[in-house]
């Protein structure tokens, strides 16, 4: 069984969890940025991560969950500054769903992502201001050590052939 973990970060913050995952699947694993990924052909299972950008995964893995094929299982993970379960990252994992549709979906997870400071103050100007500023002093620190452990529960849950 070949797994990769996949993922695109800015900050740190979606490679910190894709970090966590490849440290913590068993077997044959290979861990990468979107920009160098290869092609998801012959491995069973993916972890793909991204960051929510305008309410979506970022363009870079939009692009690679597209080409993920028939019969591989797997996992979407996601960080950002809005509010866990709102209608924004309902909407993101969604469309990340439905762009990996001949994938089987095993999982997903989504946490808070601290957001750099230049680009807090940078939305803070803006009008109207983006709804994830508010839930910005909530997503410093983020991901934390029980992010990461509330991600690896989820993913030893499933039921994945290792």
């Amino acid at each position: 069984m070949k797994n990769l973990v996949v993922y695109s970060s800015k900050t740190g913050n979606t490679k910190k969890l894709a970090e966590a995952i490849y440290e913590h699947i068993p077997e044959e694993k290979e861990i990468s940025p979107v920009s160098g990924a290869p092609d998801p052909e012959g491995y069973t299972f993916i972890a793909a991560g991204f960051r929510i950008e305008n309410g979506e995964p970022d363009r870079e893995m939009q692009e690679y969950l597209k080409r993920i094929i028939d019969d591989c299982q797997v996992f979407l993970f996601a960080t950002h500054a809005s509010e866990r379960g709102s209608d924004v990252v309902k909407a993101a994992m969604k469309k990340a769903r439905d762009l990996a549709k001949r994938a089987r979906i095993v999982g997903e997870f989504d946490c808070f992502g601290e957001v750099p400071e230049d680009k807090l103050n940078e939305a803070r100007q803006q009008q109207p201001q983006p709804e994830w500023v508010k839930y910005a002093e909530e997503a410093k620190g983020h991901p934390n050590e029980e992010d990461i452990r509330e991600m690896l529960k989820l993913i030893d849950s499933l039921d994945l052939p290792w």
